[in-house]
């Protein structure tokens, strides 16, 4: 005759609940980390489609400066202004660039830093702000 009952340890399967709270815990943080990170993502794509239409706005400097401006009206950022574009022209192709920085702090003193670039140029190298004389 067989036994009815089972030996709790052949069939149990499953999760243990400091696993589960664990497994929670990591899940909890990457949502958090997301829900920081996801809006400047956004935002910098935002700036990357407010360059290139800039860039067909206008043919001067101050003219793409101002299509970006008016584009970063419309689009809700404010990371960078027309003024901080690093507006290049390479013969007959004008280039826009950016770079910035985003500080997110996460908690006390720790704190993610994202760099973010984006140029027009066909080669894909962002232009740097020529360095002011001290």
């Amino acid at each position: 005759m067989r036994n009815t009952q089972y030996s709790s340890k052949q069939h149990q399967k499953g999760i243990s609940l400091i696993g589960l709270i664990l497994s929670m815990g990591v899940l909890i943080l990457i949502a958090v980390l997301a829900m920081k990170v996801v809006p400047t993502a956004i935002e910098y794509n935002s700036i990357r489609k407010a360059i290139f239409s800039a860039k067909n706005a206008g043919s001067t400097v101050r003219e793409i400066q101002i299509a970006f401006d008016k584009q970063a009206d419309v689009g809700y950022f404010d990371a960078i202004a027309g003024k901080d574009l690093v507006i290049v022209k390479n013969g007959e192709e004008v280039e826009v660039s950016f770079e910035y920085t985003k500080k997110i702090p996460l908690f006390g003193p720790a704190s993610l830093l994202m760099e973010y670039s984006g140029t027009t140029a066909k080669s894909g190298i962002v232009a740097k702000k020529p360095e002011k004389p001290q």
